[in-house]
């Protein structure tokens, strides 16, 4: 059974921007072994990531990410049995959201500020979409299409 999940995490410490390149590579090097299949956001010290594949691998990598140093305060955001995944392209796509343009940001937050914590779940997936649909999701392309 396909399932997606997203949630929302603080950064414990100042992240910078090559920080999330690698962990979308080491991302891209381990979520096909076990079916996973993703989007990550990083932005004003916030991640949003969403996490699909099946309900047993993606429970496992949740529960890794919730003990993962670098990461506090996780919220579950959006969990739900899909029929089909929405980031099939991408083993591990990532987004700085430090370049996405900020009447983006201004639709699904107050401020034009990444604030994950601010929106829903619903929302949360609007905004990736969204992304999806502007191209500002990079992927390396040895991972497109794996899945």
């Amino acid at each position: 059974m396909l399932v997606r999940l997203l949630y929302a995490s603080r950064a414990r410490e100042p992240f910078e921007a090559d920080m999330l390149d690698t962990i979308a590579a080491v991302s891209v090097e381990r979520n096909p072994r076990h079916g996973i299949t993703g989007v990550l956001c990083f932005g004003d010290g916030c991640f949003l990531q969403a996490l699909e594949g099946d309900r047993e691998a993606v429970s496992r990598l949740y529960h890794r990410i919730a003990v993962d140093p670098r990461h506090r305060d996780l919220l579950l955001l959006h969990y739900q049995e899909i029929v089909a995944r929405e980031f099939a392209g991408w083993a591990m796509g990532h987004v700085n959201t430090g370049r996405v343009n900020a009447a983006t940001l201004l639709k699904y937050f107050p401020e034009a500020c990444f604030d994950p914590y601010r929106i829903s779940g619903d929302a949360a997936l609007a905004l990736l979409g969204e992304l999806i649909a502007g191209a500002a999701i990079v992927a390396r392309t040895s991972e497109r299409g794996r899945f």
